[in-house]
């Protein structure tokens, strides 16, 4: 059994498979202790699996968790960790740093601000270890910053031997076994990369995420060991790879959920033959959106944590604060739509968890999609008149709407402004690929307001980034900075070195190199990376032109993957279970078919205006749509 976690911010989602089987749990996230949300999920699991909960004995039946949370990027969002220091060749460094939007600066101020020092690189890289004068200006260098707040250090020289020297200068003043030392962290060990500003904010970005993720994740670990359970946790990162928590960078856990989404869509469109594949996966707090092009994810040499760029390749995903959790409220006369959000807790106000403020979710409660009585699997009952409650407070009352009127506007300001920045990604033959627990509940209106014709909702729409993460393999990235072109024994000796990291680590993993997968890619400024053959690494090194470029391998043992079934031809035509009655926006109250995903078979098709029902997602099929069920059991809309 391979079970994959997916920590949203309002739920987490579980997909376990194994040879033969398929299972799927889903529960609300618990910010507070997000291991408290990871064991309900097993033991919801196991009751699935074996008809009684047994965690021990699922996790004895499990090869491998591969999970993604949300702990660093809630870190980040909330400017929760430790404050940074700097040591720079030069405070140019630090004015590239705050260069940008006023995000960059506000983030450059709120983890570093004034505490920044500057030391000459050559002067260290001359001075021996038992140098007192240079030790002594070491000393007083992070003095100066501890005495500003800085309680994390890291120096960026654009020297890894200067930077070796000062963190072993530092060591005979500041013995690390004492309490209160300052770890000081050197900006060559987590990237090559030749851009100072950029390197050095992905330094940064891994120290301030450090200390929250390694607490978190290796108390986890723990946890699962006390519970008998072999095998490491594997932490899926956000370059689509995962490997244990020890030989994990903090800063590739941000992002990580959608990632999988990203992974799982690639399958999804090769599957299926689409050339341009746009994913929505609409969670409770966020909307993201990803690109599958021709087979593969739109991808960026160097990615971006909110506005800042970063050293590490990332999917071409962009994040909004739209989601099913998002705040709608009423804003000097229009309806404005999130980046706040209500989360898992207290949730929107139709939980009945103390929440009061609207959301979609109360929206479509209100409008008939959903059904209160059977939400989340049956494991919720929704509350209509805090629903109203909410909307008329919030919305109605304060542009002087009747409620019908307030919730049809509350839906079309949810929809522009999902819309408005899904444009930006549309071509004539763009798919939109729905998925998360909200993303098939407006995706036709959504398709409509951008021109797409065709949508995909992949069976496993409620759990798809949790899906996709079972498409990742155990696998890790090095890379090396060239300045030019290497001598022949130079070249050899630099893809040597490499391998020899790759070949530990992948041992650590439990996989000799031999039976790895090795790619290898160069990288030269900004433009997309080179691939090159095994055989070709040493020649492509000696013929190098003058200038910076990154050489980077990627060691990676192939997982146990999803495998994608095609289920039984449907003989009959598709009957609905029920109707519901519903209104669509701006229209009258209307009573439509109920289909429910499980009775779907392959080859099924029917017409809007319908509801399709899953346990955990309603998708509302919109007058002049036509829906197919796929041999795989996914949901392919057409619009007319």
């Amino acid at each position: 059994m391979y079970i994959n976690v997916d920590n949203g911010g309002t739920f987490t989602d579980f997909w376990a498979f194994d040879a033969e089987r398929k299972f799927r749990v889903k529960t609300r996230t618990t910010p507070h202790d997000l291991s408290e949300c990871l064991f309900e999920g097993l033991r919801l699991l196991s009751e699935d699996i074996y008809r009684k909960p047994d965690i021990g004995r699922l996790l004895a039946d499990t090869k491998y968790i591969r999970y993604s949370t949300t702990q660093g990027t809630n870190a980040l969002v909330q400017r929760k960790g430790p404050r940074i220091g700097l040591i720079l060749a030069s405070k140019a460094t630090a004015t590239e740093m705050r260069e940008g939007d006023s995000e960059t600066a506000e983030m450059f101020e709120t983890l570093i601000g004034d505490r920044i020092e500057v030391m000459d690189p050559v002067v260290l890289e001359e001075a021996a270890q038992d140098d007192d004068l240079i030790g002594a200006q070491v000393m007083e260098v992070v003095n100066r910053l501890t005495a500003r707040g800085a309680n994390r250090i890291v120096v960026s020289f654009g020297s890894g031997r200067a930077e070796k020297a000062l963190q072993r200068l530092a060591a005979r003043r500041f013995p690390q076994h004492l309490l209160g030392t300052v770890p000081i962290l050197k900006t060559s060990d987590v990237t090559a990369d030749p851009d100072r500003a950029r390197a050095t904010w992905t330094a940064v970005l891994n120290a301030f995420l450090h200390p929250a993720m390694e607490r978190f994740l290796f108390n986890t670990d723990n946890r699962l060991k006390a519970m008998n359970f072999s095998a490491p946790l594997l932490v899926f990162r956000n370059d689509g790879l995962a490997g244990r928590v020890a030989k994990t960078p903090a800063i590739k856990t941000y992002g990580s959920g959608p990632e999988g989404g990203v992974c799982g869509a690639v399958a999804l469109a090769g599957a299926h033959g689409y050339d341009h594949l746009v994913t929505v996966d609409v969670g409770g707090t966020t909307t993201d959106f990803g690109v599958v092009d021709k087979g593969q994810a739109v991808r960026h040499a160097f990615g971006k944590l909110e506005t800042v760029g970063v050293s590490i390749p990332m999917s071409d995903l962009r994040s909004i604060g739209v989601g099913g959790g998002s705040v709608i409220r009423a804003d000097s006369g229009e309806i404005k739509v999130g980046p706040q959000s209500v989360g898992a807790a207290p949730g929107p106000a139709c939980f009945g968890f103390g929440g009061t403020q609207a959301t979609i979710t109360d929206v479509k409660l209100l409008k008939g999609v959903i059904d209160p009585d059977h939400y989340f699997g049956g494991r919720m009952q929704l509350d209509r008149k805090r629903a109203e409650a909410a909307i008329l407070r919030d919305i109605a009352e304060p542009l002087g709407l009747d409620l019908a009127a307030a919730v049809d506007a509350a839906e079309d300001a949810w929809v522009k402004a999902v819309a408005q920045h899904l444009s930006r990604y549309m071509t004539p033959e763009t798919v939109l690929g729905a998925f998360g627990g909200a993303g098939p509940f407006s995706i036709c209106a959504v398709a409509e307001a951008v021109g797409a014709k065709r949508i995909i909702v992949p069976s496993m729409a409620a759990v798809f980034s949790a899906s996709g993460i079972g498409e990742s393999d155990i696998g890790h990235r090095y890379d090396d900075l060239l300045t030019g072109p290497d001598s022949p024994e130079a070249a050899q000796a630099r893809i040597a070195a490499l391998l020899a990291r790759a070949r530990q680590d992948m041992f650590a993993e439990g996989f000799a190199l031999d039976d790895c997968t090795l790619a290898w890619t160069l990288t030269t400024g900004d433009a997309p990376a080179q691939k090159i053959a095994g055989d070709d690494v040493a020649t492509t090194l000696t013929k190098l032109a003058p200038g910076s470029s990154v050489l980077e391998l990627v060691a990676s043992y192939s997982l146990g993957h999803n495998h994608r079934t095609n289920g039984t031809t449907a003989s009959e035509p598709i009957k609905p279970r029920g109707k519901r009655t519903v209104r669509f926006s701006g229209g009258k109250d209307d009573t439509v078919p109920l289909y429910l995903v499980d009775d779907l078979r392959a080859g099924m098709t029917a017409s809007g205006p319908a509801i399709i029902e899953d346990a955990y997602f309603t998708l509302p099929v919109l007058p002049g749509w036509t829906f197919a069920v796929t041999p795989a059991g996914d949901i392919e809309l057409t619009y007319r």
